[in-house]
């Protein structure tokens, strides 16, 4: 008998959960931005690059242990709220706390104290990212009942991923200039504050009105660390599908980082037009949700993603040419059409594809590691993050007027044109090997009649 589907209530619940979206977009695009600006942002240099690299690769590190411990972790959970959710209530105050701290580093004219307090701050962040984000996605899975309750949560939570990521992206350079006036460090820690509590609000939504022990059944895994490993490791949709997610997310960070770059550096504008390039990619992605949800119906996952990379690889190329082939003011056009394979690329395909992959896995081995899996996607997000941010920096400043090490080590003038215009290059290159690994990814599709609450499931599992 089919089975039916979740209510459409539950689904955008769940979709609104996804607000810890805001505070990775202040990480990716405000952090960097406040301790090394553009030259023309009216800000000073705080420390330099290498140093800046050298925190970002420590917190990465500590980061990248966390996910897979967390993810196993709440497999094995069992509370009268469920395997996810209390994680999310628990991880979601001072995930919004260290996002803020960031703003206020430690004054120091020497290197020492600046480094330890970015990571020591960027350790507790992205731990706490990591209790909220892996599993609220790990969520999927669990309260599911069939293959289009997968693809809708994951549609609906790349509504709201879009929407909070759009006014992460839109909302800091009007709520700078409004809040801060000639002060941007005072606009740039007001405007994080205010984006805060919004991240609070759409995670307790979810924590509030999600079931999850009503929806699931109740069920946790009892298998053993080192056998959940061994289990996932050796599916090789999971692995083919890591690999792709690791290089598509090092080129998408690397694109995303780097857009208030080209817009002050080599557009020669302001806020304002930074304003325009987000609106534009977000609202174009946005047109795309619907249609690339039923062409996924049509066609799957894997198919719609090969073209997504193509497109990115195109684009970013484009991006290389802009101010020398193309005229500056195209960069609205390369932005915005960014925003058709990003849409599925970004937000729909990832969370959808890693849920069929977990329920095929626990159609064929009875054991219910969801958690296990997404933990491990979380370490290659992070190390995706932890390539991006350490590259960035020593990127930016490739081509720089003097000595490559010099302006390494000390603190720079502002970043290189080469260097931003480098950026495209390496984003276009980690689009196309993210082909390749989605090119040999082998998709299967999850039997709708496995109940993944089931208590016969659990008793294979132990």
């Amino acid at each position: 008998m089919k089975r039916e589907n979740l209510p459409l209530k539950i689904q955008i619940f769940y979709g609104l959960g996804v607000s810890y979206a805001i505070v990775d977009q202040i990480f990716v695009q405000w952090v960097m931005y406040y301790y090394m600006p553009p030259s023309a942002s009216g800000l000073k240099p705080l420390i330099a690059p290498l140093y800046l690299s050298l925190a970002f690769v420590i917190s990465r590190l500590v980061d990248a242990i966390a996910d897979p411990l967390v993810g196993y972790w709440s497999d094995r959970t069992n509370t009268r709220w469920g395997r996810r959710i209390p994680f999310i209530g628990f991880g979601a105050i001072p995930l919004v706390l260290t996002t803020i701290a960031y703003f206020y580093p430690i004054s120091s004219d020497g290197k020492l104290g600046p480094t330890v307090f970015l990571a020591v701050n960027g350790c507790l962040f992205f731990i706490f990212y990591t209790i909220v984000g892996a599993p609220y996605n790990a969520l999927i899975p669990e309260i599911s009942k069939t293959n289009d309750d997968r693809r809708n949560l994951s549609t609906w939570q790349a509504v709201f991923r879009l929407t909070y990521t759009a006014i992460a992206m839109v909302a800091p350079p009007l709520l700078i200039s409004k809040l801060g006036g000639s002060d941007t460090e005072k606009g740039i820690r007001l405007m994080v504050m205010i984006l805060g509590s919004i991240t609070l609000l759409g995670l307790f939504i979810t924590v509030f009105t999600i079931d999850e022990k009503k929806l699931s059944g109740g069920s946790k895994s009892e298998a053993g660390l080192l056998s959940s490993i061994k289990s996932v490791l050796s599916d090789k949709a999971f692995l083919m599908y890591l690999g792709g997610l690791l290089f598509f997310f090092f080129g998408f960070n690397i694109m995303r980082s780097t857009m208030n770059y080209y817009v002050q550096d080599i557009m020669k504008m302001g806020m304002k037009e930074i304003t325009y390039c987000s609106s534009l990619m977000f609202f174009v992605s946005a047109l795309f949700f619907y249609p690339i949800n039923r062409i996924s119906k049509r066609f799957g996952y894997r198919k719609p993603m090969l073209v997504s990379l193509v497109m990115l690889a195109v684009f970013s190329i484009a991006l290389f040419y802009l101010g020398k082939v193309f005229p500056a003011e195209m960069g609205f056009v390369i932005f915005g059409l960014m925003g058709i394979p990003l849409s599925g690329a970004a937000f729909i395909f990832p969370p959808a594809m890693l849920s069929e992959i977990s329920t095929v896995a626990a159609n064929k081995t009875g054991v219910r590691i969801e958690g296990l899996f997404f933990g491990l996607q979380g370490f290659v997000l992070k190390m995706a993050f932890f390539l991006s941010s350490g590259s960035l920096p020593l990127i930016l400043v490739s081509g720089s007027e003097g000595s490559f090490l010099k302006a390494l080590t000390e603190k720079p003038e502002g970043v290189s044109t080469s260097g931003v215009y480098m950026t495209a290059l390496v984003a276009a290159g980690a689009f196309l090997v993210s082909f390749i690994f989605y090119f040999l990814y082998p998709e299967e599709i999850a039997d709708e009649n496995f109940d993944p609450g089931s208590e016969a499931t659990e008793t294979e599992a132990a």
